[in-house]
């Protein structure tokens, strides 16, 4: 463990942290190690306390619904991730303080941060990011939302230069003295409207990133956002936008969502001395994380595309975008909000036919019935053996769905490694011989990482 500030600054002080997921637990952990006294409440109550890590052996884990006695006496509750915080604060004593775990972590950082929000596109560009840096022969630490948390990062041995952190709104809206020293704003669609009010709570979530920043720091912000965001007022920083252009290439990234992510990506780097040379020459071998456009399998004259990750209407069109027609598209889950009915133009233009399957299908019949042909599945796995006796050469199979994964998937990771092993299985391919043999683009797995 890295050399807090005070190992024992916390010693006397009762904390709550709300939920015992990865970022629940690295936060109790780091409590733990700061000497306070520690509850983990976790509403699963199929949970095992058993499995947890041996710092948390003196922290108490309570199980089941949560109710104003837990909280009886703390003296700063954490919350995960995906939990309402309004809900929360309902519980809470009055006076105390409820943030985020990125919001905690903070608090023992003195590196430099560099911290990507956006609807799509964070985990590609904080790891592009990421990686051209390394290439400049930084040592650098990639967390956040994508992965490891924050906290984990304080608690570990390893000291980096710079900390490049992918943040959602649910880990902004905990946050009041988080001040990255670089802040990427990247784009903006409605999303995640089954946890936020509505798209203005949702923007202003986002545009926290910039609240804390100080006059040196630097606000990167997508030129399409400008209005919106100088009418917060929240920007002090030096600030500079972007917009699509073909200055940089990377062969692992196509359309022009990435040309924005890439531009976004170089005025990052550039903060910390990097020439536009040296992060074109990074992106040759820059490898994308899975389920994002993954190109994993090319196989009789068809593309296998694994988007998983699009579970946004911005997502499924820069998909659509992204590859050539004609195009057999899944879509379904768990519906999170947006106008599917914006893109019936371009499903009609590239879509040959969608393959709806779980939950939300009269959300996309309403919106593209007429538009291309519909059929719907109770699971994915119908839906691929038809797509699948249906294709021919040309066709493009995109899983794009649109959604959330938690109507018949624990998460979006979980739906994409599904849906390759579902094709290599009707192919009667083996996997990890012709499915990577046969694949020509660099759209293997970076990482597994977890995510909303």
């Amino acid at each position: 463990m890295k050399e807090l500030i005070h190992n024992q600054q916390l010693k006397g002080h009762r904390v709550v942290v709300v939920g015992a997921g990865r970022s629940g637990l690295a936060a109790a952990s780091l409590l733990t190690a700061l000497g306070a006294e520690v509850l983990v409440l976790e509403k699963n109550e199929q949970f095992k306390v058993e499995s947890l890590a041996q710092d948390l052996v003196k922290a108490e884990v309570r199980l089941g619904l949560h109710s104003r006695k837990d909280f009886a006496g703390a003296d700063l509750i954490v919350v995960s991730p995906g939990i309402p915080l309004q809900e929360i604060r309902a519980l809470a004593p009055a006076g105390v303080m409820v943030c985020s775990e990125l919001e905690l972590a903070s608090w023992f950082v003195h590196e430099p941060i560099i911290a990507v929000t956006g609807t799509n596109g964070k985990t590609t560009t904080t790891m592009v990011i990421a990686h051209a840096l390394e290439k400049m022969g930084k040592k650098v630490f990639a967390g956040g939302n994508l992965g490891t948390p924050l906290s984990a990062y304080v608690l570990g041995r390893d000291e980096c230069q710079v900390l490049v952190l992918e943040v959602s709104s649910f880990q902004l809206e905990g946050c009041s003295g988080f001040g990255p020293q670089v802040a990427v704003f990247l784009n903006f669609s409605p999303n995640h409207l089954d946890h936020h009010k509505d798209s203005l709570e949702y923007f202003q979530a986002k545009v926290r990133i910039f609240a804390r920043q100080r006059d040196q720091d630097l606000a990167i912000i997508a030129l399409g956002l400008r209005e919106e965001v100088e009418k917060t007022g929240l920007v002090q920083s030096k600030r500079v936008y972007f917009a699509p252009s073909s200055r940089f290439a990377c062969p692992a990234l196509t359309g022009q969502h990435n040309q924005a992510n890439l531009e976004a990506a170089f005025l990052a780097c550039r903060y910390f001395g990097m020439d536009q040379d040296t992060f074109n020459s990074a992106l040759n071998d820059f490898q994308p994380p899975a389920h994002r456009q993954e190109v994993f399998l090319k196989h009789g004259g068809r593309i296998f595309v694994n988007d998983s990750k699009a579970t946004t209407t911005a997502a499924v069109e820069a998909a659509l975008q992204a590859f050539e027609p004609p195009i057999r598209l899944f879509a379904g889950g768990i519906y999170k909000g947006g106008n599917f009915s914006d893109l019936s133009s371009l499903v009609q233009e590239k879509v040959k036919k969608a393959y709806l399957f779980g939950d939300s299908r009269e959300i996309f019949e309403s919106a593209w019935q007429g538009k291309t042909m519909l059929e719907h599945f109770t699971g994915l796995e119908q839906a691929v053996q038809k797509a699948l006796s249906e294709s021919e050469p040309g066709d493009t199979i995109l899983l794009a769905p649109g959604t959330a994964s938690f109507d018949l998937f624990s998460n979006y990771q979980e739906r994409g490694n599904v849906f390759k092993e579902l094709i290599k299985k009707n192919l009667g391919l083996p996997w990890e011989e012709k499915a990577r043999a046969d694949c020509s683009c660099p759209g293997k797995q970076l990482m597994d990482k977890a995510g909303h």
